[in-house]
């Protein structure tokens, strides 16, 4: 747990008005150059708390990994959207994560309350926005690990197909090597066109 804040504030505040299955939703994801948007929702037991699940930008590769398998197995619920390249050209960014986060409170069903990562979400359940919630709430947390190595893992498979630009390393991120792959190949197939054309001529 993190030392400083209290992760479990917001759910207690739930729980408190009579909330029993609370989940956690986060992405990663939202401004890469390429690959998708992967969305993970998390229902989490309250009274099994996961020592060192916190804010995935804030946790090591390594440690994201290990803590993925435990929130898996300890879950109650996990649920995963991925929305790929092409939707985000066709819909932007904020609408393809918005309607992975809807997928995801779909697929996980018995959600009381939804507790969400800064985006406001209209749903068949209530749900709560939370400005930095991956580093406020224990359930965004474990949702934005889930979220990321599973974005993560993806990456390293695309970059077999398309070993050229490097993806297993910056994960389609805008470095400046990523850059200058893309200038020397050209995009691929997974590439996001509406995030490219300051690099490339499209």
């Amino acid at each position: 747990m993190n030392k400083t804040v209290d992760l479990l504030k917001f759910e207690r505040g739930q729980m408190s008005l009579g909330a029993k299955y609370i989940a956690g939703i986060d992405e990663a994801g939202r401004g890469p150059l390429a690959g998708p948007v992967v969305v993970a929702g998390v229902i989490m037991p309250p009274d099994d708390i996961i020592d060192g699940v916190n804010d995935s930008k804030q946790v090591s590769a390594k440690k994201r990994e290990a803590l993925f398998d435990v929130i898996c197995d300890k879950a109650i619920d996990v649920s995963v959207a991925v929305i790929d390249a092409q939707t985000i050209d066709e819909i932007n960014i904020l609408n393809a994560t918005k309607q992975g986060m809807l997928q995801c409170i779909k697929k996980l069903g018995r959600a009381d309350v939804v507790l969400v990562d800064a985006v406001k979400l209209s749903a068949n359940v209530p749900t709560v926005p939370i400005v930095h919630g991956d580093a406020l709430s224990y359930s965004i947390a474990a949702a934005s690990i889930v979220a990321k190595v599973t974005r993560d893992r993806m990456m390293v498979e695309l970059d077999k197909i398309y070993p050229q630009y490097n993806f297993a390393k910056h994960k389609g991120y805008g470095t400046r090597e990523h850059i200058k792959n893309l200038q020397k190949y050209g995009p691929c197939p997974i590439h996001r066109r509406t995030f490219i054309g300051h690099f490339v001529q499209l």
